[in-house]
């Protein structure tokens, strides 16, 4: 199942975040775990300038995993792979290289998704 809101922002501007697009667009081979939910307003506000940002980058669809999150009625939350990778709020995005994880973004930084994620590559 797709996450509806990766689907990329029509209007994100990615010469914005040059940088960081081609940080992504120079990683061998990553995969790209996300796990949001159509219902979250973080999700729906963040991920698609990521989605845009991932389109802009040359990421084959592929190689990033939508993992739909439900919210369970004591606040925790349920889904794929969400206890094997420590999911505890959304949208998380984590980008492994080689089965490994080299960059994890959780709910709310102080830069956009693609910013935060590139900056733990530099």
């Amino acid at each position: 199942m797709q996450l509806e809101t990766m689907r990329p922002n029509p209007t994100w501007d990615a010469a914005s975040y040059e940088s960081a697009v081609e940080t992504f667009a120079q990683l061998d081979d990553p995969t790209i775990h996300v796990w949001g939910g159509d219902w979250c307003k973080d999700c729906r506000s963040q991920l698609p300038d990521f989605g845009a940002a991932l389109e802009a980058a040359g990421i084959p669809d592929e190689q990033i995993h939508h993992h739909p999150v439900e919210k369970n009625d004591d606040g925790s939350k349920s889904g794929e792979l969400v206890e094997e990778y420590g999911i505890e709020l959304i949208p998380t995005v984590v980008v492994e290289l080689d089965g490994e994880e080299r960059a994890r973004f959780v709910e709310e930084e102080n830069a956009p998704i693609v910013v935060y994620l590139a900056e733990q590559f530099a």
